[in-house]
Formats: C-alpha cells, sequence, structure tokens
C-alpha cells in the first residue's frame, strides 16, 4: 500500500475516545500521515473512519482500518502480518487501547477484575509493543508512546489516599472509602516502569520512548460515563490527543524516558 512518503502512525483503540480524539489532531497537522486506525471491531473502525473522512474531507492525512485486540496474541500477530506487508516499517506506536472494570458479585470476582485490567493495559501493551518493534526500528526517528494516567504516580499518592478522596479513616470492614480504581492505577504504574525499560532498551536505535498522562478526560473507560465525569471536572478527550500529537510531531522530545503531562512531566 503506497503511502507517499507520509509518517506512519499506529494506534491501538483508535475508534474511540482519546485514541480517536488522536486520530482527529493528526488529521487538522500540517504534517501529513498515513494513520492506521486500531480497533477490535472492524465494523466500529470503519464506521470511526467514515466519521473522521465526512468531518476532515480535504485532509492530505490518509486512514487505514487495522483490526487489533490487544488481549488476543493471535490477533496482534495477524495485525503485524498485515502492516510488514503493507508497509515494512511504522514512524510511530500510539499504545491507546486500555480497560478498567470493577468485580460485580456474581459476574465477575476481584482476581477477574483485576486481571482483565492488566491482561490489557499491561500484558497485552506489552506484548503489541514487543511485537511491533521490529517495524519501529526500522523508521528514523520513530516514536513509542504509552498512554498512562494521572492515578498512577506514586509520588501523589504518598502521604494521601487518592486524588479528590477522602481518607480512610474509618476503623473496621469493609471500607467505605476503598477505592474503585485500584486495579487500573496499579497497571498503570506498571506501563511506567514497562515504558522505562523500552526507553533503555530502543535507545540504540534511536526510538524516542514516552508515557502519556493526558489528564482527567470525559472518556467511556471505567463504564463511568463521560457525562458523570464532566461533572466531576474532566476535560474533552481532545486534550490527550493533541497531547499525544505534539509528541509525535517532536514538540516534547526533551521529555523522552518520561511521563508527559499537559504541561510539564507528572512524577512517577
Amino acid at each position: 500500500m503506497a503511502t507517499d512518503g507520509k509518517k506512519i502512525v499506529l494506534i491501538t483503540g483508535a475508534n474511540t475516545g482519546i485514541g480517536y480524539e488522536t486520530v482527529k489532531a493528526l488529521l487538522q497537522s500540517t504534517q501529513p500521515y498515513h494513520i492506521i486506525l486500531g480497533s477490535r471491531s472492524v465494523e466500529k473502525g470503519n464506521s470511526a473512519k467514515a466519521e473522521l473522512q465526512k468531518e476532515f474531507p480535504n485532509t492530505p492525512t490518509s486512514i487505514e482500518v487495522l483490526q487489533v485486540d490487544i488481549s488476543s496474541d493471535k490477533s496482534i500477530g495477524d495485525a503485524f502480518e498485515k502492516v510488514k506487508a503493507n508497509h515494512g516499517h511504522i514512524d510511530a506506536l500510539v499504545n491507546n487501547a486500555g480497560h478498567s472494570v470493577q468485580p460485580v458479585p456474581g459476574k465477575r470476582t476481584l482476581r477477574e477484575a483485576w486481571n482483565e485490567d492488566y491482561d490489557v493495559n499491561v500484558s497485552g501493551t506489552q506484548v503489541m509493543t514487543h511485537v511491533f518493534a521490529p517495524l519501529l526500528i526500522r523508521a528514523p526517528g520513530a516514536r513509542l508512546l504509552f498512554v498512562t494516567s494521572g492515578l498512577a504516580s506514586l509520588q501523589r499518592l504518598h502521604g494521601s489516599w487518592y486524588a479528590g478522596g477522602p481518607e480512610p479513616s474509618e476503623p473496621g470492614w469493609p471500607k467505605a472509602s476503598e477505592n474503585p480504581l485500584s486495579a487500573y492505577r496499579s497497571s498503570k504504574t506498571a506501563l511506567n516502569m514497562m515504558m522505562l525499560n523500552w526507553h533503555y532498551l530502543l535507545k540504540p536505535d534511536g526510538v524516542k520512548v514516552f508515557s502519556i498522562s493526558p489528564g482527567m478526560l470525559a472518556t467511556n473507560l471505567g463504564g463511568i460515563g463521560p457525562e458523570r465525569l464532566k461533572a466531576m471536572g474532566a476535560g474533552h478527550p481532545s486534550i490527550g490527543g493533541n497531547i499525544i500529537k505534539d509528541v509525535i510531531e517532536g514538540k516534547r522530545d526533551a521529555e523522552a524516558g518520561q511521563v508527559v503531562a499537559g504541561q510539564g512531566v507528572q512524577p512517577f
């Protein structure tokens, strides 16, 4: 597939939320791209592509839908073979696909909830990166991004329970203030360690590696719902998309190997 020398950007989970807004941000860039829009569902991916092309009919950036479910090794392997055959390299991999669930009596145990979050946010992301690394190192100036969370910061949590939440001061069990996002935030802390591993591993290849902390944004992640998140002060997902675009375009290169936030870097 000819891409006319455009930089090739692969984004997982790009049919919705921050991934979708990242595609929109790149479509509005003065730099033309070929975007590989990763989606677990081909139908949802094609629907997102159609909406984007309708909104931006004159963009020089092209979009290709790729079916990829990062919780499946086979799906990742099949996606790799397609991208390798069509392009031979990628200039940027944005590990955006994420997962957040809570235990539900009779439906999902505590262990299952934690395992689901780690399977996507850590294990699946690691496998996706490992499989696609050969295509990244073929591109000069390639970039590898991991979308993390402000909740992942150990330094921010130290000395307080969680941002905006009550101190768990009541005695007894269960705790009314038990954080329902413990699995999610712990998995994103692990993701930041993963990013550091890749940062040092790919340094000899010239690949710049980052975590991206977009802040609290109104997405569907975790099933809370965008409207409820907006009421809690969440920003528009386009904020995250624009941060990612800036990193892809080299505007935050001095912060490689760190957790890039809207302003400055987030402490580990």
